[in-house]
């Protein structure tokens, strides 16, 4: 299925799946607070509804996964949507993409493995940091494990023939 491009008219209703699924509207990484309705994205709809969204910044040579989404388990929906940014990121020539997650989200970090997405760093404690400018963070997660740190994914993307 063809993904859309995130529009202008469809921001307000990316930001309140945003707001629905993370609690804000504003999501953090690295440190940084990133609002993923501003941003470029791809998003999948049934009847209207907006079921899969991810959203992504490209900076210098790389594109940085800000969000990925899906209200359908078990769909593929996600991988879609990444296999739709991996696209992407080829097309514009960019050497790699990344994206940061939370030490307790193991599903995320086996379903970005899988896709072939390397971790290549750990930043110790800087979840607890982040709760200082967006509290809505919570200190446990999945399987009841303590959020404490952020771990970084990468994708290296193969470099294009001329």
């Amino acid at each position: 299925m063809a993904h859309e491009r995130v529009q202008d008219k469809d921001r307000e209703a990316v930001a309140e799946f945003i707001e629905k699924l993370w609690h804000s509207r504003k999501v953090m990484s690295c440190g940084r607070a990133f609002f993923p309705h501003e941003e470029e994205g791809f998003l999948e709809r049934r009847d209207d509804e907006i079921i899969g969204l991810v959203t992504f910044r490209c900076e210098e040579q790389a594109m940085e996964v800000l969000t990925l989404n899906s209200t359908l388990e078990g769909a593929h929906i996600g991988s879609a949507l990444v296999l739709t940014v991996i696209d992407e990121a080829r097309s514009r020539k960019l050497t790699h993409m990344w994206l940061t997650t939370t030490n307790d989200n193991l599903k995320a970090l086996g379903f970005f493995q899988r896709l072939g997405f390397r971790l290549v760093e750990v930043h110790p404690g800087v979840v607890d940091d982040a709760r200082k400018i967006k509290p809505e963070i919570p200190e446990y997660g999945q399987e009841g494990i303590p959020i404490h740190d952020e771990l970084v994914l990468e994708l290296r993307l193969k470099p294009f023939l001329d």
